[in-house]
């Protein structure tokens, strides 16, 4: 019986909360109704007054509010202007009291003088000497070098990670690849310009497109990017090279020089210690591109060790033998454990020849092309660039 006593007095309960409820949800609607919208019901409806015309009233109405919001705007527009002008003013002012009196603050004398073509000029002159484009900086190691992205007409290789990974050709941005193309026009416009043109001591040659080998580009980020183009020049030896600097503003043409690579030898310098089937597969391509393509090449092997000295010596034996003529190669043996860092020492100091040489740490493994001479050649400059390859 207390049970039946129970579920009657939750089922009244039950009922009193939700006519509670029902109530509160109708005082709610009641109370919260839009009154713009029983305005405008009473508007169009009131008085015996048509549809049309009701709707007529109101777009009236709604356009004298506008109409009185618009004019309020331009009112305080022009107050904030005159307000503006009036502090400007008084900005100059005291900017000329305080220059007047010899106290103007250092890092304001721009404020009272108006920007000039030749100021503009400055400052972009100031962040191409600030930049690495005529000369380098010191670093802590080579990890904090900002590296050079390369480009041709179809790839671009970039190196954001480093020297931790490998350079990827990775999908270019349409802006990034505007930039380039934009670039690349400029550099055209300049080798095909009257300045170029005027000069007697080159022939006539039209550059296009097909005529660039490589760029090389990258941006610091509070300075701004480095562009440095190669072209073909008149002959296989001969190649136009034009560098360009935009500090985020136009682009500046920094230089643009003819370079002949005729008299650039290299000296290929290997660390070696036995491994005589790399060897041989290293002579082979060496006898291919640098004797019978290149010929501008010297090759130098510090080898470490007594062991397997004869089986080194066979492969390198063609290398001076009348028939390829090729007398620029030297073999220096260490009896001391492999280092490579102290075998490219020995090999870099046990030059002998008054003639300037372009050192190629290489390794028994590489594997190059005459392409790769000619782009080690038109990348490293004496006394002020070295460029170092990252491999694919």
């Amino acid at each position: 019986m207390l049970k039946r006593w129970l579920i009657a007095m939750a089922a009244r309960v039950g009922i009193i909360v939700l006519v509670i409820c029902c109530c509160l949800s109708l005082f709610y609607l009641l109370a919260c109704k839009p009154a713009a919208r029983r305005s405008q019901q009473s508007l169009l409806w009131s008085g015996g007054a048509t549809t049309k015309e009701g709707y007529m009233a109101l777009l009236q109405e709604r356009e004298d509010s506008h109409r009185h919001y618009i004019n309020s705007l331009t009112k305080q527009i022009a107050q904030l202007k005159e307000a503006l002008q009036e502090r400007t003013q008084q900005l100059q002012d005291s900017l000329e009291k305080a220059k007047a009196k010899g106290i103007l603050p250092l890092g304001l004398e721009s404020l009272h003088k108006t920007p000039t073509q030749s100021d503009l000029k400055e400052f972009f002159r100031s962040q191409l000497n600030q930049a690495e484009v005529n000369s380098g900086v010191q670093l802590p190691s080579e990890y904090a070098v900002i590296p050079f992205d390369t480009f041709t007409l179809r790839r671009v290789y970039q190196l954001e990670t480093g020297l931790t990974k490998h350079p990827e050709e990775r999908p270019v941005r349409k802006d990034r690849r505007d930039e380039l193309i934009t670039t690349l026009e400029t550099a055209l416009h300049v080798l095909n310009g009257p300045e170029q043109r005027s000069d007697t001591t080159r022939r006539k040659h039209i550059y296009s497109p097909s005529d660039f080998i490589e760029g090389l580009t990258r941006t610091e980020r509070d300075r701004g990017t480095v562009y440095d183009l190669i072209f073909k020049g008149e002959s296989p030896q001969d190649f136009t090279q034009l560098v360009f600097f935009r500090p985020f503003g136009p682009v500046m043409k920094v230089k643009s020089e003819s370079v002949d690579t005729r008299t650039m030898l290299i000296n290929i310098i290997v660390p070696l210690s036995r491994r005589a089937d790399a060897f041989r597969n290293f002579i082979r391509n060496f006898r291919e591109v640098c004797i019978q393509q290149d010929g501008r090449v010297h090759l130098t092997v510090v080898y470490f060790g007594r062991d397997q000295i004869e089986q080194h010596q066979v492969p390198a034996s063609p290398l001076t033998v009348r028939e390829t003529r090729f007398r620029g190669f030297t073999l220096i043996q260490l009896n001391e454990d492999f280092s490579r860092g102290r075998g490219l020492d020995v090999g870099a100091r046990a030059w002998r020849r008054s003639q300037n040489v372009l050192l190629f740490f290489c390794d028994v493994d590489i594997h190059f092309t005459s392409d790769f001479l000619t782009s080690c050649r038109l990348k490293a400059e004496l006394r002020l660039w070295l460029r170092l390859e990252v491999s694919l």
